[in-house]
């Protein structure tokens, strides 16, 4: 098969041949149709991540299955099914994965964060000549992928099979910051600081949630006016506005129960505390290019009982169902969001774009073209 493969990260991805594999006990094989682009992948393109090289990067996908490993008897799951998968695959055995904690699974991050492998301590992907190459979550810039069946559901005709490849990812953790970290309740004020592919379904998700003021923050006002368009109440532009000012004009002079961020810089850090209220929540979602450390003011957070709750992922197992669920309704208006689609050829280019920060909400790697 095609794969989009990073050996080098002074040369970028580059495509090869390598050979198609197979899954294993619990596994599924997925002929991909797209795969989301996320700045997750950029940070271990640019080497600012570290992770075992060579690799197939690519962790949202969709697509469908064309053979199940063993092992799956009780899976309601068959060939010929178009699945959206997550990310985060969790092993279903360990300790956290037992308390139903998805998000905090021992394996995925021993195993495959650290070491690109599934959870026989082994990779799927590998070169014509039987090299090892190593695999982020599934590793889906490629033609087929190898995916757990505890991080695979079903997609209903009524999904776009290619831009339904970012539920996975942009749109499964968006849902755990407002659902799992945050717990927005009806009426509470919410500001989402970053509206690229996650931002943006935060502002779809919360006002789903009943939030009353959902205010995007962003640098530019094309995103920003895109941001309107999926249901931020206000804007602000924080190149040229102050953020606290601003959040506390539109909130009465109280500021936000819940600021998100979105994108994983100490900038937008500060930003998402200026936001906030007395008693209020940040949750912070993105992750910063290798070890990156932000600020806090210490008196003002004790003294004002604010809270700072990290949101990685979801719950797979419970909350992929819900937001494929939450997409075929419409609540989330996935398709909006996927502004760009680039071939598996085509794919540094895309990627370079979204460095640049011209990518507006997310683009996608599109099998089909």
């Amino acid at each position: 098969m095609k794969a989009s493969v990073l050996r080098d990260v002074e040369k970028g991805l580059q495509v090869e041949e390598i050979r198609t594999p197979r899954p294993r006990a619990g596994e599924v094989l997925v002929k991909v149709r797209a795969c989301g682009m996320c700045h997750s992948d950029l940070h271990v393109i640019h080497g600012k991540i570290a992770f075992p090289l060579p690799a197939v990067l690519g962790h949202e996908v969709s697509g469908e299955i064309v053979e199940i490993g063993p092992g799956n008897e009780h899976s309601t799951l068959k060939v010929g099914d178009m699945v959206a998968g997550a990310f985060l695959m969790p092993c279903g055995k360990c300790p956290a994965c037992a308390e139903g904690r998805d998000d905090l699974c021992g394996p995925f991050f021993d195993l495959n964060r650290l070491k690109g492998q599934l959870y026989d301590g082994q990779t799927r992907l590998f070169g014509l000549d039987g090299e090892e190459i190593a695999q982020y979550s599934m590793g889906a810039l490629a033609e087929y992928c190898v995916i757990p069946t505890t991080s695979v559901a079903p997609l209903p005709d009524s999904v776009d099979p290619i831009a339904g490849a970012i539920i996975g990812c942009a749109v499964l953790t968006a849902y755990g910051a407002v659902r799992r970290g945050a717990d927005v309740h009806h009426g509470e004020s919410v500001a989402v600081v970053a509206t690229g592919g996650v931002g943006s379904n935060i502002i779809q998700i919360s006002r789903a949630f009943g939030a009353k003021h959902v205010i995007a923050i962003d640098v530019t006002d094309e995103k920003l006016e895109a941001a309107r368009h999926l249901g931020a109440t206000h804007t602000i532009n924080s190149a040229v506005e102050d953020v606290r000012e601003a959040v506390f004009a539109i909130t009465g002079g109280r500021g936000v129960d819940v600021a998100f961020e979105a994108l994983g810089r100490p900038e937008t850090w500060d930003s998402a505390l200026a936001a906030l209220k007395d008693g209020g929540r940040m949750i912070p979602i993105g992750l910063g290019a290798g070890v990156q450390s932000a600020s806090v003011e210490i008196n003002r957070t004790v003294r004002r009982s604010q809270s700072i709750i990290g949101s990685y992922g979801a719950r797979t197992r419970h909350d992929l169902p819900a937001v494929v669920e939450l997409a075929a309704a419409n609540i989330v208006n996935y398709k909006e969001i996927v502004s760009a689609h680039y071939s598996l050829d085509n794919v540094g280019e895309g990627y370079d774009l979204l460095a640049e920060g011209k990518i507006r909400g997310r683009a996608v790697v599109d099998m089909t073209l």
